[in-house]
């Protein structure tokens, strides 16, 4: 499907945000809460106080709750780029994790935890049912961000961050999310929420399942490739360079380009992103200068601040 139809018809943009929020949520929904295998974030908050009530307080709704201030919060701070996509995802995202569970009003006979296969896997192939969630989340949150949405939460926090004291955001997301499993793990061990198995256990099984759907989100967005480069010729080079630093954190380089056509001397833009910041890039340049020439392509290795070293 091509970027231009996408362009023209942004509601394919939400059906595929709904699509890939229903299965986030049967990950998170079906086959963790009950695991007590926490994902990290405000999900993983919000499956903490889950088991600190009692299991009273219904994940998905609680989830909703926490994200509401952090939404508003992010508006003011980062203005329109957490509109409404960002509503729309961990809206539908909280809806499905408590409609799956049947603690939806008039779908209680659902509960897909309690079927059949998920209690033998529970019962007799733990990792496997973990790895199933973790493989679920990491699509779910790949087809989410692959169509410009977010499932708030601890994105926000980071881009925040990111603004505010200038942290990676990759850096940023992986704190919170260690310090909520460590809180879940706290929370599970004094509560004595599973007898079968220590707490220290699910908090390794919860880091594996944070590494399993992380790397899966990566695929998603772009495939098995490493990162983008992307070549930027525009009039307005200046104002997108500052766009790159300020919205993404990345630096550019000014070539300076002679164009034969019209034989016009201006500066061309290099810059380097990862995978999860290509679509963003692109947004940025549009809103910059919708005429600009880009060209995009993969890069297999970079050496060098803000890039991990390929293994």
């Amino acid at each position: 499907m091509s970027t231009k139809f996408l362009r023209k018809y942004p509601i394919i943009d939400y059906i595929a945000i709904t699509f890939g929020a229903a299965i986030m949520a049967a990950g998170i929904g079906v086959f963790l809460i009950d695991a007590r295998v926490v994902p990290g974030g405000v999900s993983g908050l919000a499956m903490a106080i889950h088991y600190l009530t009692g299991n009273k307080i219904p994940v998905g709704a609680m989830i909703w709750v926490l994200n509401i201030p952090l939404y508003l919060w992010g508006l003011k701070e980062l203005g329109k780029s957490f509109g409404l996509r960002t509503f729309w995802g961990f809206s539908f995202s909280s809806f499905f994790i408590d409609f799956f569970r049947g603690d939806i009003p008039g779908f209680r006979y659902l509960r897909l935890q309690d079927s059949p296969t998920v209690k033998d896997l529970y019962q007799n192939d733990f990792f496997f049912m973990i790895l199933i969630g973790a493989v679920l989340i990491g699509i779910g949150l790949g087809i989410i961000f692959k169509f410009k949405g977010t499932t708030a939460g601890s994105d926000i926090l980071a881009a925040i961050m990111q603004k505010r004291f200038g942290f990676k955001p990759g850096q940023s997301i992986m704190f919170i999310d260690f310090f909520v499993i460590a809180f879940a793990g706290f929370v599970i061990d004094i509560m004595h929420l599973s007898p079968e198995r220590p707490a220290l256990v699910l908090t390794f099984y919860a880091i594996f399942l944070l590494f399993v759907s992380s790397r899966l989100i990566d695929i998603i967005i772009e495939g098995f490739d490493y990162a983008r480069a992307a070549y930027i010729i525009s009039d307005k080079f200046d104002e997108i360079a500052v766009a790159i630093t300020d919205t993404l954190g990345r630096g550019a380089t000014a070539i300076k380009t002679r164009g034969v056509y019209r034989n016009v001397e201006r500066e061309m833009l290099m810059t380097v992103v990862s995978l999860r910041e290509i679509t963003i890039l692109v947004e940025v340049i549009r809103e910059v200068d919708p005429k600009a020439f880009v060209i995009i392509y993969n890069v297999h290795e970079v050496l060098g601040e803000g890039f991990r070293k390929r293994i």
